[in-house]
């Protein structure tokens, strides 16, 4: 079965891989042929970020390019961008405010409304979403499996799975299923699993066997020294 990945690469990162630097140098390629099945065979891994900023994380840009330079020695994945964008917005204080660090003394006289700085990313979600319901009209794969937490993705799943009659499989960036209550699964765990047809969870023996080698092979592309 043609089978095309689809990474919500940020959602990996924050879900999974943050935490967890030793996991970061993961050759998506490896994992998916690692815990995806016969019969169905990967024949290209779309992976959807964003190029960092130093005004988000000192040194993560020279990070992320060995990443990503790593993964274009894989002729399988595709690298799709979308973009950060920065911005000054008014926004409403919590009542009471809370600080970091907890001992801040705050102001007698607190305003209502507080400007703030807001990085979002934009465009990662929609190419992922554009891209899966194409090419399943397009009959690019048989399965599609979507790497991701967000529900944001649940209607584009819905239309490739009952109007292009599609498998759709969640491969979780959670390790293990969240905790049932009252036997059923809760919130947003509970509608990505009922959008799709199954679903998997990345194990941490799955990422770790799946990491690149460093340096890599025929190159000069090295893993970053902190992630260890």
């Amino acid at each position: 079965m043609r089978t095309v990945v689809y990474i919500d690469g940020l959602n990996l990162y924050y879900r999974r891989l943050k935490s967890s630097p030793k996991f970061r140098w993961l050759n998506p390629k490896a994992l998916c042929d690692s815990i995806l099945a016969a019969p169905m065979v990967v024949e290209r891994v779309n992976y959807y970020t964003a190029r960092v900023s130093s005004k988000l994380t000192p040194g993560g840009p020279a990070k992320q390019k060995a990443y990503l330079d790593a993964l274009a020695t894989i002729p399988e994945i595709s690298i799709h961008y979308g973009n950060f964008l920065f911005s000054q917005k008014w926004a409403a204080l919590v009542r009471p405010p809370q600080a970091k660090p907890a001992s801040f003394a705050w102001p007698p006289a607190l305003p209502e409304l507080v400007l703030i700085e807001k990085a979002e990313e934009k465009g990662s979600d929609v190419n992922l979403a554009c891209h899966l319901v194409r090419d399943a009209l397009t009959n690019a794969f048989d399965v599609a499996v979507v790497v991701t937490n967000d529900t944001d993705l649940i209607e584009p799943i819905r239309i490739v799975r009952t109007e292009a009659g599609k498998v759709v499989g969640l491969l979780t960036p959670n390790g293990r299923p969240v905790k049932k209550q009252r036997g059923k699964w809760t919130g947003a765990h509970s509608r990505l699993t009922r959008a799709v047809d199954w679903t998997l969870h990345i194990h941490d023996a799955a990422l770790l066997a799946s990491q690149f080698p460093s340096p890599i092979p025929g190159t000069s592309i090295h893993r970053p020294a902190s992630w260890v």
